[in-house]
C-alpha cells in the first residue's frame, strides 16, 4: 500500500443499505457505555441474508462489544437489535435460536473428544439421541473433520480446534453465524483454511456470516464490509463501493483514510 494516500473525497458518513425483506441482522442506533467511556456510538448496520460481511476495525474499535450485545451477554442500553426480524429485547428466544457464535477465546473442553464436545453442546440446546448424533456427523463433514471425531480436543491443531468450534456453532442450524477474530493466533495457512470453510458455508448452506477482524487481508472484493472505528460506523457496503466512496483505489487505502491509521495485514503484525 502506498505510503502517500490520496485525499479522500467528501464523505458524508456511512449510509444504511436499503431495507431488505429478510435482513439477517438489523442494528439501529445502538449506543453502549462502560462508565464514562462510550464503546459504541449510535451504531446502525444491516446485514442481508446469505451474505458474508466483514466487520473491520482495529483492536478497541468496539467489535467485541457489538458482538456481546448481539449475543445478549450484555443488554443494550440504547437502540435495537433484530435477528431475522425478531427484536432481541422483546423476543430473545426467537432471535437467539437463529444465531450461532464463535468467540475469540477458545472454549472447547480439551479433555473431551471432538465427538463428546459436540454432543455436550447439542444437549445444551435440547438436542439428544439420534438427532444429536446425526447433526454432529453433518457439521463435522461441513468443516472436513470426519476422521477426528474420537480424538481428544487437545490433540488438534489451532486451526482444527477453531473448525470444531464452528461445527459446534452450527449444531442447532442457525441462519446467522458470528465469528469474533476467529483466526487470532493462527498461521497464514490455517487462517486461509478457516476463511475458506466459512465462505463455503455461505455458498452451500445459505447462512449469513458476520466476520469480525482487524486484518485487512481477510477481506475479499466480493464481500460486504462494515468499517468500525472508535465505536462508530465509518462506512458500510460492498467493498468496491466503500473504496470508491472514500476516494481510494482499494479497501486497504479506504480503511486507512477512514480511520487515519494503517490496517494490519497479518497476525504477525498485530
Amino acid at each position: 500500500m502506498s505510503s502517500a494516500l490520496r485525499a479522500p473525497r467528501s464523505f458524508a458518513g456511512p449510509r444504511m443499505p436499503a431495507p431488505s425483506p429478510e435482513a439477517a441482522l438489523e442494528v439501529e442506533h445502538l449506543t453502549h457505555l462502560y462508565g464514562a467511556c462510550k464503546a459504541l456510538d449510535d451504531v446502525s448496520i444491516r446485514i442481508g441474508a446469505s451474505t458474508f460481511t466483514v466487520l473491520l476495525g482495529l483492536n478497541g474499535a468496539g467489535k467485541s462489544t457489538l458482538f456481546a450485545l448481539i449475543t445478549r451477554l450484555f443488554n443494550a442500553q440504547r437502540g435495537s437489535i433484530r435477528i431475522f426480524g425478531h427484536e432481541l429485547r422483546k423476543r430473545p428466544g426467537e432471535a437467539l435460536k437463529r444465531l450461532g457464535v464463535v468467540f475469540q477465546a477458545r472454549t472447547l473442553d480439551l479433555d473431551l473428544s471432538v465427538w463428546q464436545n459436540l454432543l455436550y453442546h447439542a444437549a445444551l440446546h435440547g438436542i439428544a439421541g439420534r438427532e444429536a448424533r446425526e447433526r454432529a456427523e453433518r457439521v463435522m463433514a461441513q468443516v472436513s473433520l470426519e476422521g477426528r471425531a474420537h480424538d481428544k480436543a487437545r490433540s488438534l491443531s489451532g486451526g482444527q480446534m477453531r473448525r470444531v468450534e464452528i461445527a459446534r456453532a452450527l449444531l442447532h442450524e442457525p441462519k446467522l453465524l458470528l465469528l469474533d477474530e476467529a483466526t487470532v493466533g493462527l498461521d497464514i495457512e490455517a487462517r486461509a483454511d478457516i476463511l475458506q470453510h466459512v465462505r463455503a458455508l455461505v455458498e452451500s448452506e445459505g447462512i449469513s456470516v458476520l466476520w469480525a477482524t482487524h486484518l485487512i487481508d481477510e477481506v475479499s472484493e466480493s464481500d460486504h464490509v462494515i468499517v468500525l472505528h472508535k465505536g462508530r460506523v465509518r462506512a458500510q457496503g460492498r467493498v468496491t463501493a466503500v473504496a470508491k466512496a472514500a476516494g481510494t483505489l482499494n479497501i486497504a487505502e479506504a480503511f486507512a483514510a477512514l480511520t487515519h491509521s494503517a490496517p494490519q495485514g497479518s497476525e504477525a503484525g498485530s
